[in-house]
């Protein structure tokens, strides 16, 4: 979702940057001037051949298409400053009497972390005779115990809380939300998944924002609880930072579509039901409803100043499992989506934005592409000259990499004006890991494309919130298989291409090559050390309880 454009940045830097390679040689700048630009003795030598050209022309085509989407990342950093007066903040109206509402929990094994969610709920602030909180459980473990033991326990002390237990995933949480509304009371639906923990007024927050019978859906801004805990979630958080800050605000502000983000906001009842209801065709329930439902001629609003705090993953299988997720289901709603938003009456701004909202993790497979491409196309262009690589690479160089520093950094600044600095330190990781997401969300965005249905994958939370907290060993914890041998791999590939870049005196591009080193193997590395020798990868302790929450 968040960080499908990072690595192509970098692919398409790397021979921009190599123009500027002469500067940094050992000999003087003076000499390297006059070898590499001024030395006209091998001018003309070069003629390129049909082999070249049958790798340079898709080379071109896949650079130009990944520059593309970096320069989409501009236009929405221009949209969220063009219309920042479209913010919106306070309702335009409040209802005199507060409407019927319900919140809905779906959980699947979460043993850790339900107690802090049904904890939130029931202190959320809303009349109780106007509220109803549903536990939709389609655990298999012995999270059916403990949240069952936590429902009869707040009944008793008069919250108007209910659990519904389903003994099959038919539908995954599409399903489980589905199954809750049949019996729902509320005019209004609040979504919150098991890892967040929505302030106590939330509800009243959100709720006088539907006294527009137009709007649909209200969503609000995540925030991390555990931001701080590691260099991994410093990134993540990032990442969600630039598509909450500026995505979400530059979409809602100039009155495009965007999307319900799954948890952390409200729906209106009449615009689920006239939508077609939650359907589970794709990995990407919420994205799908969304379109569906403004397509119908719902408005949604987007509050960027009502936080909802959520946990991170924690560990690098974990988190990339969520982002697969997100690619596919995100290619999945494009897929069904889109031919609806090109035929429909929306605005030709609008079916742009959609289009490449919905199709920008196309960019993985591309990358793929690029890959293999990029030490031979090195190597072809090294014999072209300074001259062409200046005025054919230098602006899709300008148009892709800068996006990163105008994208991630203008959401930190816009978010922390006064400590923004600090995220410079990341950058750099955040490329790296944007770069070794590539092999998994790749392999998810092909099972899309091609039609090949998976299970929901949830995203194993083990309510790790500081420091100080530590992970277990659990079974939640999974592997990837064969994904991080191949993740080595190609990191080993890349190092030959730093070395081919050492040899021939091309030395700014290294720093970049030296990113995708460290992306591939830090994410390969990673998922092999969590699923094998925890101790080496995660602070570990084991837990004493066969569920750690006060029961």
């Amino acid at each position: 979702m968040t960080g499908s454009a990072l690595g192509f940045d970098l692919l398409s830097s790397i021979n921009g940057s190599a123009t500027l390679a002469a500067w940094a040689g050992p000999r003087g700048i003076g000499p390297y001037i006059r070898q590499h630009f001024l030395d006209t003795t091998f001018r003309g030598l070069y003629h390129a051949n049909a082999f070249d050209l049958m790798l340079l022309i898709p080379y071109f085509i896949v650079l130009i298409l990944l520059a593309g989407y970096g320069v989409h990342r501009y236009i929405l950093v221009y949209l969220y400053y063009k219309h920042r007066r479209n913010r919106t903040t306070d309702p335009a109206a409040h209802f005199d009497e507060l409407p019927r509402l319900t919140v809905q929990l779906p959980i699947f094994n979460e043993q850790y972390v339900v107690e802090r969610l049904l904890d939130a709920a029931c202190k959320l602030k809303y009349p109780q005779d106007k509220l109803d909180i549903q536990v939709l459980d389609d655990s298999t473990d012995e999270t059916v115990e403990v949240a069952r033991s936590l429902v009869e326990r707040y009944v008793a002390l008069g919250h108007p809380v209910t659990y519904h237990h389903r003994s099959n995933r038919v539908g995954f949480k599409a399903g489980a939300l589905a199954e809750g509304l049949k019996t729902a009371k509320g005019e209004f639906v609040a979504i919150f998944d098991a890892d967040f923990t929505p302030p106590e007024d939330f509800l009243l927050r959100t709720i006088h924002h539907f006294t527009d019978p137009k709007i649909g859906m209200v969503q609000t801004r995540w925030t991390h609880i555990n931001r701080n805990y590691s260099f991994l979630t410093e990134v993540e958080a990032i990442l969600l930072d630039g598509h909450f800050v500026l995505e979400h605000s530059g979409r809602a502000r100039t009155g495009l579509f965007f999307n319900f983000n799954g948890t952390a906001g409200m729906w209106r009842r009449k615009a689920i039901d006239e939508a077609g209801g939650w359907q589970h065709d794709t990995l990407t329930e919420d994205t799908d409803l969304s379109y569906r439902a403004q397509l119908k001629g719902w408005k949604f609003i987007y509050l960027q100043d009502v936080e909802c705090p959520a946990e991170l993953p924690v560990e690098m299988t974990a988190f990339k499992t969520q982002q697969a997720r997100w690619a596919k289901g995100l290619i999945q709603t494009g897929k069904k989506i889109l031919p609806r938003v090109l035929r429909s009456d929306a605005s030709l701004h609008t079916k742009i934005e959609a289009w490449y909202h919905l199709t920008a993790n196309i960019s993985y497979p591309l990358m793929i592409m690029l890959s293999v491409l990029l030490l031979p196309a090195m190597i072809i262009r090294f014999y072209q000259g300074w001259f062409q690589m200046l005025y054919i690479d230098l602006p899709l160089f300008m148009a892709s990499t800068f996006s990163i520093s105008s994208f991630y950094l203008v959401s930190q600044r816009e978010l922390f004006p006064r400590s923004w600095p600090r995220s410079l330190v990341y950058l750099p990781v955040l490329m790296a890991l944007g770069i070794g997401l590539t092999i998994t969300n790749t392999k998810a965005v092909v099972e899309a494309l091609i039609g090949k249905q998976s299970a929901f994958a949830r995203t194993p939370k083990y309510r790790v919130e500081s420091k100080q907290d530590k992970v277990g060993k659990t079974k939640y914890r999974k592997r990837l298989g064969w994904v991080p041998w191949l993740e080595m791999l190609i990191g080993a590939y890349f190092a030959m291409t730093v070395y081919y870049a050492l040899e021939n005196e091309n030395y700014i591009t290294v720093p970049f090559l030296m990113l995708f080193v460290v992306g591939y193997w830090y994410t390969g590395l990673m998922s092999l050390l969590q699923g094998r020798f925890a101790r080496a990868s995660l602070r570990t302790t084991n837990h004493t309880k066969p569920f750690p929450v006060g029961v």
